[in-house]
C-alpha cells in the first residue's frame, strides 16, 4: 500500500507527462529582459534569455529592431536552447530593441522587447573652466555638464584636491551632478572639480577644475558703475 505523499508524487509525474505529449502551441516560459552592457567588459559575451515550451517543439527566431537576425550570415550570433548569445558585441551594429519569437504548427508567439544598451562613459572634451566670482553670503551653483555616456551616474566633487563633503550649506545634485552652496565664506574659495562615475562600469571621469573667488562689495560697486557708464 502507497503513503499518501507517494500517491500525490505520482500523480504530478503522471501529469506532467500527460502535459508534454499534449498537442499545444508555444508558450513562454521566460523572456528576454533588457540588457546593460558595460563596453570594457572582459566577458565579451552578451546573453539575451529565452525560454519556451510547446508541442511540437516550437522553432525559435531572434529580432533586431524589427528585422530578423540572421545567425547563418555573421557567425557572432548563435541561439541555444532559445538564448540568444552575441559574441564581441559591438555598440554600433548590436545595440537596439530584441525580441525573442516562436512557432510552431498551432502558430507563433512574439516575447516583450528588450533593448540592449552598452554602458560607457567618455572623458570630458573642456580642459578648462571660467572663474566663478561670487559675493560673500550669496548662494550659488557650479554645474558639472558630464560628457557623452549611457548608463547611470553617480556624482561627487572634489574641493582643492580634497572630497567635498555634504552638509547643510552644500548639496551635490544626483540627477545633474551641480554643486550648490549656501551662503559663500572665505574658506569656499579655492578649485572645485566634477567626479563623475558610471556606476554600471565603474569608470570614473575627473571634469577640469572650477575656480572659485570671492567678490567683495567694493569690487562689485566699482564693477556696477563702469558698466552703468559704459551703458551711457
Amino acid at each position: 500500500m502507497r503513503l499518501p505523499w507517494e500517491l500525490l508524487v505520482l500523480q504530478s509525474f503522471i501529469l506532467c507527462l500527460a502535459d508534454d505529449s499534449t498537442l499545444h502551441g508555444p508558450i513562454f516560459i521566460q523572456e528576454p529582459s533588457p540588457v546593460m552592457f558595460p563596453l570594457d567588459s572582459e566577458e565579451k559575451k552578451v546573453k539575451l534569455n529565452c525560454e519556451v515550451k510547446g508541442n511540437p517543439k516550437p522553432h525559435i527566431r531572434w529580432k533586431l529592431n524589427g528585422t530578423d537576425v540572421d545567425t547563418g550570415m555573421d557567425f557572432r550570433y548563435s541561439v541555444v536552447e532559445g538564448s540568444l548569445l552575441i559574441n564581441n558585441p559591438n555598440k554600433t551594429q548590436d545595440a537596439g530593441t530584441y525580441q525573442c519569437t516562436a512557432t510552431n504548427s498551432f502558430g507563433t508567439i512574439v516575447s516583450r522587447e528588450a533593448k540592449l544598451q552598452f554602458a560607457y562613459l567618455d572623458n570630458f572634451k573642456t580642459r578648462t573652466r571660467s572663474t566663478v566670482s561670487v559675493r560673500r553670503g550669496q548662494g550659488m551653483v557650479l554645474l558639472c555638464g558630464p560628457p557623452p555616456h549611457s548608463g547611470e551616474l553617480s556624482y561627487a566633487w572634489i574641493f582643492n584636491e580634497y572630497p567635498s563633503y555634504q552638509d547643510n550649506r552644500r548639496f551635490v545634485s544626483q540627477e545633474t551632478g551641480n554643486l550648490y552652496i549656501a551662503k559663500v565664506e572665505k574658506s569656499d574659495v579655492g578649485n572645485y572639480t566634477c567626479v563623475v562615475t558610471n556606476t554600471v562600469t565603474n569608470h570614473k571621469v575627473l571634469g577640469p577644475p572650477t575656480p572659485l573667488i570671492l567678490r567683495n562689495d567694493v569690487q562689485y560697486q566699482l564693477l556696477s558703475g563702469e558698466e552703468l557708464m559704459e551703458s551711457q
